[in-house]
């Protein structure tokens, strides 16, 4: 309830016009209640971007789950991440770019939830070696690329105009992050 409340917070008035007590006020509790759980505004900050990636992870376990070939695991991992990201983004008004980036600890946040996300391409990256999809030699470093690059366009992609052309070369991203791998 904490965390929902500072969301809501966050995303209308900015992070930094955001005090403990609007946050307490929203929430309906205490200042006392808030302090028990939260030590300041930048912990309830911290949480909401772990709740977000968490959420993001879940999302991505549910395709390793699918009965579906590992290339097709992995597209449909590629557009989910996207479109998570980008909803987390939106969701979050005013946190947009400092969402990710700006701050050393959500850094921190962050790279712990990355070795998850790593870990989730590498599997489908293994299942489509055993499947004799893919021809890969290293998985960790394939993996690691993988991320890195949709990382690296997460925030680009948040915008409409780069969205809508990414979309429209669905095919040239698959190729270049998919078929490349293909035997």
């Amino acid at each position: 309830m904490l965390v929902d409340a500072a969301r809501k917070l966050f995303a209308e008035m900015g992070y930094a016009n955001t005090t403990m007590n609007d946050i307490a006020g929203a929430s309906q509790k205490g200042r006392r209640t808030l302090y028990t759980y939260f030590k300041s505004k930048e912990e309830i900050y911290l949480a909401i971007i772990k709740q977000e990636k968490t959420q993001l992870i879940q999302k991505s376990e549910e395709i390793l789950k699918k009965d579906i070939s590992a290339e097709q695991k992995l597209i449909e991992y590629i557009y989910t991440r996207l479109n998570s990201v980008r909803d987390i983004i939106l969701r979050n008004g005013s946190l947009r770019a400092d969402f990710f980036n700006d701050l050393q600890e959500v850094e921190k946040v962050r790279r712990r939830l990355d070795i998850q996300d790593i870990r989730i391409i590498k599997k489908i990256l293994g299942e489509g070696v055993e499947q004799q999809i893919f021809d890969i030699r290293n998985l960790d470093m394939a993996a690691m690329l993988i991320h890195y690059a949709l990382r690296g366009i997460e925030i680009p992609y948040t915008k409409d105009f780069t969205r809508r052309k990414i979309n429209a070369s669905r095919m040239e991203v698959v190729n270049f992050l998919v078929k490349g791998f293909r035997k």
